[in-house]
């Protein structure tokens, strides 16, 4: 028995109480009715102001939604089920016994991302909007039920700073489970199906979920994690905001948000979010708009610790070793900088490559090379034209001074140097290293849009043309090839046949196993039937569980033993998805040009004709149509 199997039969899960276990007790009968659940919601105000709130919210200013009946029709037991336990939860947990848990700051977190869900998904059409509400409120929860269940070993995991990954392995370290595992069963328990319950398990991580690009449970997982990121933003403290905001922008255009259409989005979610806080009673903090968020400045240097300002690397030239022993104790102690030193210009100017540093502080009058000579030939390098040099000089007069900046120096410093100068100095050069680092990243972020974009635009390209879950060609690339090839055949009075293919029981398959289990059945299928094709076939996926193989040069005789060969060679298939061995079976139709076709879609009518026959004679078989009959095997 697995610890969440434990936990619930002894009842220490986060559960639902009240009208919320009353509604899911008779969700869960057979003899369950619209009026008899609506009948119990109105027996609780709160539950019933919440559903009415959420029902409106998705008719998206459609007619009102004025009774409770109406508002149970529209979002359907299912989801009513769902909501009023994630609402139940909310009344409950908004504080526990977990010390190191913030139960406000959780639910918080958790109404802005069900909240946010639900705005993505009027942009992303991959599911109901209720449901993705009711989603995006749950995402999380596996972790209030650790908070419950583990209130002092898991104040002991949160007690050291971890997120992400790491947060998931001092879990699994400290109590043999992760919060991901509670949620995906706490979901269930909620009756959230698996098509959406699957998504929200991987969302934190969505590469890791071997989810077919392109797929429902691909968008969906997508879809969270974004909606998880507005969350983020939404609870971010002033410091963190920029990275935030500027991972949101990378995230909205590829979904075809460019910034103001994004900052519209989290407007409208931050205004939700505060009017549902207020009617669940969660806090909600007062946050500035998207656009000010964005072009707000980054906070200065000196409103930041001494140690996060610094910790740059600078070199120091200088050849008199007790000057250089000084300025070299105050960059490092006072201002926390990583010195590197040098005696002259020569010898700086091959440190300099090696270390790379960010600021250079260099003596004028200098043995071998002096400090104008080596600041001509760092600017004579790429990599040394954007370091920030700083003069150290004995001379103030303005000639030499003028000669000074015409070398490339960027500021200078009199000797003997005192600390106030020197601070005053370094404060200008952290500043200059800020603004240059957010250039360069604001640099490659732009590449990284103008990359995104390129391979957006091949992708459209190819997807126009192809299927993205098994990758062979689409229906319309189908349809196009099929018309080359009866084309050819007119022209040749070569053969041409026709197999449609369908995967048998795929549905069961589906409602079994989950979605990204019958995706990979679908590609294994899809990899068999190309594997099978000859060179010059042509094989595409013209449907949920349909395939299409057009063979060239194929008479009926040849056409139905090489779709026989194929049944049998996917009947012997077995497919292992995580652990799990599924055995699939396919139909197939087989038709091949004859003299009465005028067009090519009589002979896929033909083929679908037979296809159908084979289905209704017990699946797994071959049938052949030929003069107006169909021929099973």
């Amino acid at each position: 028995m697995t610890k969440i199997e434990q936990l619930r039969l002894s009842g220490q899960l986060p559960s639902p109480k009240g009208v919320a276990l009353a509604v899911m007790d008779i969700c869960r009968r057979d003899d369950a009715t619209l009026d008899s659940v609506a009948k119990i919601v109105q027996s609780d105000p709160a539950l019933s102001s919440r559903l009415l709130r959420l029902a409106n919210a998705a008719a998206a200013g459609g007619r009102p939604v004025a009774s409770i009946r109406e508002a149970v029709l529209q979002l359907g037991m299912s989801t009513v089920r769902q909501l009023a336990m994630g609402f139940s939860l909310v009344d409950q947990y908004l504080r526990g016994s977990c010390p190191a848990f913030d139960y406000p700051g959780f639910w918080s977190h958790s109404l802005f991302m069900a909240v946010a869900s639900q705005e993505l998904g009027r942009l992303v059409r991959t599911a109901p909007l209720e449901e993705l509400f009711a989603c995006g409120l749950m995402a999380q929860i596996g972790r209030l039920a650790l908070a419950t269940a583990y209130p002092g070993d898991y104040g002991a995991v949160l007690a050291e700073p971890s997120e992400g990954l790491a947060l998931l392995e001092r879990e699994r370290e400290h109590l043999g489970v992760d919060h991901t595992e509670f949620t995906a069963g706490i979901m269930a328990d909620c009756g959230i199906p698996k098509a959406l319950a699957e998504p929200v398990r991987y969302h934190e991580f969505p590469q890791s979920s071997g989810f077919a690009e392109g797929s429902r449970p691909y968008q969906l997982v997508h879809l969270l994690f974004h909606a998880r990121r507005m969350a983020d933003l939404g609870s971010s403290p002033v410091a963190e905001r920029q990275r935030s905001i500027s991972e949101l922008m990378l995230l909205g255009g590829k979904i075809g948000l460019d910034a103001t259409a994004l900052g519209d989005v989290f407007d409208r979610v931050v205004t939700q979010w505060h009017a549902w806080a207020e009617l669940l009673k969660v806090p909600a903090g007062q946050l500035p708009s998207f656009s000010a968020m964005s072009s707000a400045p980054v906070p200065r240097p000196e409103e930041e610790p001494a140690k996060t300002r610094t910790g740059k690397v600078v070199l120091l030239v200088d050849d008199d070793p007790t000057g250089r022993m000084v300025t070299q104790g105050l960059l490092d102690h006072l201002l926390g900088c990583t010195v590197h030193t040098a005696e002259n210009g020569k010898e700086a100017l091959a440190l300099a490559l090696e270390v790379m540093p960010q600021i250079v502080i260099t003596d004028w009058r200098m043995p071998v090379m002096d400090g104008l000579e080596f600041c001509r030939a760092l600017r004579a390098t790429d990599w040394g034209q954007s370091m920030y040099v700083v003069m150290l000089t004995g001379e103030e007069d303005d000639e030499k001074i003028i000669e000074a900046f015409e070398a490339g120096v960027d500021d200078y410093l009199t000797k003997p140097i005192h600390v106030r100068a020197l601070s005053a100095r370094m404060r200008a050069a952290l500043h200059y290293v800020k603004l240059l680092e957010a250039w360069e990243s604001d640099r490659a972020q732009l590449k990284q849009f103008a990359a995104e974009l390129a391979i957006s635009n091949r992708r459209l390209e190819h997807s126009a043309m192809t299927d993205m879950l098994t990758e062979l060609p689409n229906r319309r690339s189908g349809m196009e090839a099929l018309a080359r090839f009866w084309s050819s055949s007119r022209r040749t009075g070569r053969s041409v046949a026709a197999l449609m293919i369908d995967v048998d029981h795929f549905k069961s398959i589906n409602d079994r196993y989950g979605h990204a289990v019958g995706d990979r059945v679908l590609q294994c299928v899809a990899t068999a039937i190309k594997a099978a094709a000859r060179k010059d076939d042509s094989v595409s996926r013209i449907g949920g569980e349909e395939f299409l193989l057009v063979c060239h040069d194929a008479d009926a005789r040849t056409a139905l033993l090489a779709a026989e060969r194929l049944r049998r060679m996917i009947k012997a298939l077995t497919i292992n998805v995580s652990g799990v061995d599924i055995q699939a079976t396919v139909s197939i139709g087989v038709a091949s040009i004859e003299a009465s076709m005028q067009m090519e879609d009589e002979m896929l009518s033909a083929a679908d004709k037979a296809l159908y026959v084979a289905k209704n004679a017990g699946r797994d078989r071959v049938a052949l149509f030929a003069n107006g009959k169909a021929i099973c095997r």
